[in-house]
């Protein structure tokens, strides 16, 4: 990256939104004001002796290949890391490279994972499917049971893995207790913290080891593409983290590291509004003659109310409500929707909502559902840009048709 420079100043007291648009910032000699995009697979050197050298020892600023480093890619993980209280990142193709990443990197056959139940589907099939076939035994417990958590965590247990706000369902864990448990026996802890987001994440405080995010979901939030982003100590993701990624080939694109990386400008922005959004809603369709239950996490009627609040000041941008008369019902009440799209993605700009039973968790065995929550009725409720009282309008008339 000739006459490149990085952001060298000192950006400790920066508040949330100054670091989303400035940190990281490499300009090359053309003084450019906006990121560049450096949409290239390889790099060249002056001489034999340069390429040589680059591969002996790689700089701050100089790259070799894509699949390991790019400038623009290297740009969206120093923000990220930033954002999120860590020393490095590591941005990889999708939210499921990113776990998988972590997960694979850390483990060996014959190691114990302890991870908490309530997964994304696709969580739990890394989990029981790929780690559980190269000899991990994984031991699942219910995640906000600190006592299970106690009685699963041996001496010998090498991880643990959990999601901060668990999808769909919305569990809240007490990450900082887990993760007290898990360091006592020299375990690391990974947390999938996409519910979370990056703007509400408190995983860097409560001392966990990595942090993993699908940036599909609000670093983009728009629908464009794909992206995941492991965050952690330098240690880990200039080590195991990277040598597995730079080999098996789960790194980001540059061009999505640079749509991605310029939505960051934004996600506060965003975020906040989104989740002030879900709030409002949760108030508005609690006790609906129509519902089982509405479940926010930093909303009154949730069960873990206080600990979630005690965590972050908000509880992401997606609610869950159950619609009474199961999946007839339910169905009935998605077709009815006017602003609201049937989609199963989360955290976009346009509001979703998903059938978990049937879509996101199908695979899973009936009693595996039962035991996580995940009734016929079930609504995954993502809230987009849109004007609150437009949401609730339509979500109302929608219950109405019941």
């Amino acid at each position: 990256m000739s006459n490149a420079k990085s952001n060298t100043k000192n950006t400790t007291g920066w508040k949330t939104r100054t670091k989303l648009v400035h940190e990281g910032i490499r300009r090359s000699q053309y003084g450019e004001v906006s990121e560049a995009l450096f949409l290239t697979q390889g790099f060249v050197y002056d001489t034999a002796e340069a390429a040589e050298e680059r591969f002996v020892s790689l700089g701050e600023d100089e790259f070799i290949y894509a699949r390991y480093g790019n400038p623009t890619t290297r740009m969206f993980e120093d923000r990220m890391a930033s954002l999120e209280g860590y020393e490095d990142a590591f941005a990889c193709a999708s939210g499921m490279a990113a776990v998988n990443g972590a997960l694979m990197a850390l483990l060996k056959a014959g190691d114990h994972v302890v991870s908490s139940r309530a997964l994304f589907g696709s969580c739990l099939y890394i989990l029981e499917e790929v780690l559980g076939r190269f000899g991990v035994e994984i031991t699942l417990v219910d995640g906000t049971d600190l006592d299970a958590w106690r009685a699963a965590i041996r001496p010998d247990t090498a991880l643990v893995f959990l999601e901060s706000i668990s999808n769909p369902t919305l569990e809240v864990i007490d990450l900082k207790a887990v993760c007290d448990l898990a360091h006592a026996v020299d375990a690391k802890v990974v947390v999938d913290n996409a519910m979370c987001t990056p703007i509400f994440s408190y995983a860097a405080e409560a001392g966990a080891d990595l942090s993993v995010y699908s940036t599909t979901k609000h670093v983009d939030g728009q629908g464009r593409c794909l992206g995941g982003m492991i965050c952690g100590s330098r240690d880990l993701i200039r080590g195991p983290i990277e040598a597995y990624l730079k080999h098996t080939g789960g790194a980001m694109s540059p061009f999505h590291a640079w749509v991605q990386l310029k939505s960051m400008e934004t996600l506060d922005l965003r975020v906040r509004q989104q989740a002030t959004t879900a709030l409002a809603v949760a108030d508005a369709l609690d006790g609906h003659p129509a519902l089982n239950a509405v479940r926010y996490p930093t909303h009154k009627a949730h069960p873990q109310y206080d600990l979630a609040k005690s965590q972050a000041e908000a509880g992401g941008t997606v609610l869950t409500i159950d619609v009474k008369g199961g999946k007839e019902a339910c169905f009935k009440f998605l077709n009815a929707l006017e602003i609201f799209t049937i989609s199963n993605n989360f955290a976009d700009a346009k509001s979703i909502v998903t059938h978990p039973a049937t879509t996101t968790h199908q695979r899973l065995p009936q009693e595996q559902k039962d035991t996580l929550g995940i009734t016929p009725g079930m609504v995954r409720v993502s809230l987009g840009l849109e004007d609150p009282d437009d949401l609730i309008a339509d979500l109302r008339a929608a219950l109405d048709t019941l």
